[in-house]
């Protein structure tokens, strides 16, 4: 039931490493990193070209409307370098890393459930985004599958990019509303963040370490039904910002990922019960407004019961401490120092 595939995976395919194949496994190997050293080169010479650029936007920051664009939207064959660079660094690490990713899926449920929890498919985002959102659903569908009865075993590290691959017009994804450079637009794939985002709020009710995540530098939408803290998601972008997280345990855990008429839905299971659980909190949520630009900020805390002594508290900590722009003027905001922004 958890058998895994045997082999040595390059780029997403398996080879053959034996007799007269060798020499290709040898050639691929060779050009790999031929056309990694031409990446790092163009990356030299881009940040290069990226730090004149952002000192004069630097110099330029009092007057916010003459503000540049950023080089790689200036240039953007520059930036489809950099991408595919950052991609081929993120390909290379997969092989040779010497991490065991977690790859075994089956249809057989685990025996205890660690954490539920369901995802509203359509939301209200801005404006004249219907047709994002409705697209939205079909990418979720697609990656969803991709993930749906993974295994973590022990030693395990989970890589939601490497799992879902990259989202592709030939796979069936649909341009959604993603985040990119500060404003929300469309892109191929897009939305496919509610599905890390709910991953993550199981995982943090789980003694399962994250390793690499990441979250949206801004906030783009008022907060519609919200249910999870803000700040407490995990975005993605093939495949160099990626989420993953380790199974440093003893126990196998799995998740299992469904579609309701109107909801993502997903849960956490283990193979052993344990006697305790976690409780994920919010604190000092705030929107403030700093020199004319609003931001919103908090902290999410996490506590450790023990189940079978009443829930008693046996630890206490900070798992996340946010801070990010706002690009909507919020109901009710206090304005500060810019001084004192610094200093969250």
């Amino acid at each position: 039931m958890f058998e895994g595939e045997q082999g040595l995976t390059i780029f997403g395919d398996q080879v053959d490493c034996s007799g007269e194949n060798q020499d290709v496994g040898e050639a691929m190997f060779q050009v790999s990193l031929l056309v990694l050293t031409v990446g790092f080169l163009i990356l030299i010479i881009g940040w290069y070209f990226y730090s004149k650029a952002k000192k004069k936007l630097l110099i330029s920051k009092s007057s916010p409307a003459k503000q540049r664009k950023l080089l790689s939207q200036r240039h953007p064959y520059l930036y489809f370098l950099a991408i595919w660079t950052r991609r081929l660094k993120r390909r290379l690490e997969w092989t040779f890393d010497g991490k065991k990713y977690a790859k075994t899926k089956t249809e057989d449920k685990l025996q205890f459930r660690i954490k539920k929890h369901q995802s509203v498919l359509l939301k209200k985002l801005g404006e004249n985004n219907e047709q994002l959102q409705l697209n939205k659903i079909t990418n979720l569908k697609i990656a969803a599958a991709q993930i749906n009865g993974i295994v973590i075993k022990p030693g395990e590290t989970f890589s939601f990019c490497k799992l879902v691959g990259l989202p592709t017009k030939s796979k069936g994804y649909l341009p959604g509303m993603e985040l990119s450079f500060g404003e929300a637009k469309a892109g191929i794939g897009g939305g496919i963040c509610q599905i890390s985002n709910l991953i993550h709020w199981l995982v943090i009710h789980s003694p399962l370490t994250v390793t690499e995540r990441r979250h949206h530098s801004f906030d783009p939408f008022p907060d519609d039904g919200r249910v999870l803290p803000f700040g407490s998601g995990a975005t993605v972008f093939y495949n160099y910002i990626d989420y993953q997280f380790i199974n440093n345990t003893e126990h196998i855990f799995q998740i299992n990922l469904w579609f309701s008429d109107k909801c993502l839905e997903g849960e956490l299971r283990i193979n052993s019960e344990l006697n305790y659980a976690y409780h994920v909190v919010e604190k000092d949520h705030r929107f403030l407004k700093i020199d004319g630009q609003f931001y919103r900020k908090n902290e999410i805390w996490r506590d450790k019961l023990m189940k079978f002594e009443g829930g008693k508290i046996v630890e206490t900590e900070l798992i996340m401490k946010n801070f990010a722009r706002v690009t909507y003027e919020p109901e009710s905001y206090e304005e500060m120092e810019d001084y004192e922004k610094t200093s969250h």
